[in-house]
């Protein structure tokens, strides 16, 4: 009798009846909150430039070159107004990367919400835009942020198995991971993908970009953007298998396999070669997806991690590599704003014009 229970479980879970849903991002949460903008007018109304709980510091990977005061300002994080939006080449111009950004928006409905603005070409040939975080999200990063925008580091006896900083908050009455910032763990098989999106009747097409633990990134087309308004849009997996009688069964070791995981990569634009070109805009208020999960919860008999730090060790190493790549390039753009001209020609006396 306990078999054919045991049997049971692994039947219903196979079926998708312990799916989860999640959201993998929500932009409401991402208006900056921290570090105010430089330079602003007495009176004016402070300008904040950062998230806080998504900020990174890139000038720990900063050389020796930089003062202590230019590391402290090395700062950045997934607030609106970081994102990029990327043209692809053939489609790209100076003037066109200029009209093509993401901002703040205000929704009556949700508050703030992502806008994106992009300047397609108006010639009849296809255009693509990305719109992308401004760094690769870490999957495995449990520092902490204080009030002023200062990076912590985890200690050394941080327990993997709680939630990072990219996955947010757990709920205190479901413990459930609330306010994504782009990153869910336990993922088995995704099933389904949605989008809510403000569209304003144009006919390009959306598409969802997700990294796995292997850093593989894969493209969803959603659907096309030709409606007026907030429109849920959903890509249903067409090799989801519903019937666990038709499904390939495999066992997999638990330990020390870490938890797979899927990233938000951004989104896609396209727009078709005889489409309207010029301005495009739109508006984001989440992603949220359903899959099975990879592993159940249980807690196990030995805590396995405890005695060897196979997963620690493991991803203490990643979460190095990941900062250290992502700090290379954002110093390369904090490099490239100093050099940035800022200075207009004075007004010559006695010129009419």
């Amino acid at each position: 009798m306990k078999r054919i229970f045991i049997l049971l479980a692994v039947m219903l879970m196979a079926a998708g009846l312990f799916a989860e849903e999640a959201v993998l991002i929500d932009f409401t949460k991402l208006g900056a909150d921290i570090i105010p903008a430089p330079q602003q007018e007495e009176g004016q109304k402070q300008e904040m430039t950062q998230h806080k709980a998504t900020v990174m510091d890139f000038g720990v990977v900063a050389g020796a070159t930089f003062t202590p005061e230019q590391k402290r300002v090395m700062k950045t994080s997934l607030a609106i107004r970081n994102w990029t939006v990327r043209l692809n080449s053939s489609a790209r111009s100076i003037s066109r990367e200029v009209l093509s950004y993401a901002d703040e928006a205000t929704s009556k409905q949700f508050g703030t919400v992502m806008g994106i603005r992009v300047n397609f070409p108006t010639e009849p040939w296809n255009s693509n835009a990305f719109i992308r975080p401004p760094f690769d999200i870490p999957a495995y990063d449990f520092s902490g942020v204080s009030d002023e925008g200062e990076v912590t580091p985890p200690a050394n006896n941080i327990d993997l198995t709680g939630l990072s900083r990219f996955e947010g908050t757990a709920n205190e009455e479901t413990g459930k991971p609330e306010y994504a910032y782009g990153v869910v763990k336990n993922v088995g098989t995704i099933k389904s993908v949605s989008i809510r999106v403000f569209g304003l009747q144009f006919p390009h097409s959306l598409s969802v970009i997700l990294i796995d633990s292997d850093g593989n990134e894969k493209i969803y087309m959603v659907d096309y953007l030709n409606f007026d308004g907030w429109a849920e849009l959903v890509w249903n997996n067409p090799a989801y298998v519903q019937e666990v009688r038709n499904r390939e069964l495999r066992l997999t070791p638990l330990y020390p396999t870490a938890s797979p995981f899927v990233k938000f990569g951004g989104f896609l634009i396209k727009r078709d070669a005889d489409k309207i070109g010029g301005d495009f805009v739109a508006y984001f208020r989440d992603v949220r997806i359903i899959y099975d999960k990879a592993v159940l919860g249980d807690e196990p008999d030995i805590n396995s991690e405890n005695l060897w730090h196979i997963i620690s060790d493991r991803e203490r190493a990643r979460t190095k590599w990941e900062v250290s790549r992502f700090g290379q390039d954002q110093i390369l753009q904090y490099l490239s704003r100093q050099k940035k001209a800022t200075e207009s020609f004075t007004p010559s006396p006695n010129v009419d014009r």
